[in-house]
């Protein structure tokens, strides 16, 4: 069976579609914000606010630089799944 290529090799997925990211100024820049339903979140992400793991069926945000950072080919591939509150509470 042949080993898949590294997840941080691929392209970056797609985010869902219908819905809508929304621009959010933090201290550190602009930032694109998309919700993520329960029903849309089927894998397990570490939130960088907290430190821990939230699985499926978690609704949470997805977040991403607005303008791309030194080494990323898109500002896409530096997006993370926050706990709604880990990121509302984020300055």
């Amino acid at each position: 069976m042949p080993k898949r290529a590294s997840k941080h090799l691929r392209a970056p997925r797609p985010l869902a579609v219908g819905a809508f990211a929304r621009v959010e100024v933090k201290a550190d820049g602009e930032w694109m914000v998309q919700p993520m339903s329960a029903q849309a979140a089927t894998k397990t992400y570490a939130c960088p606010g907290c430190n821990r793991s939230f699985g499926p069926g978690v609704a949470h945000v997805v977040t991403w630089p607005r303008v791309a950072g030194i080494g990323s080919t898109s500002a896409v591939d530096d997006r993370r799944h926050w706990h709604t509150s880990c990121w509302a509470r984020r300055s």
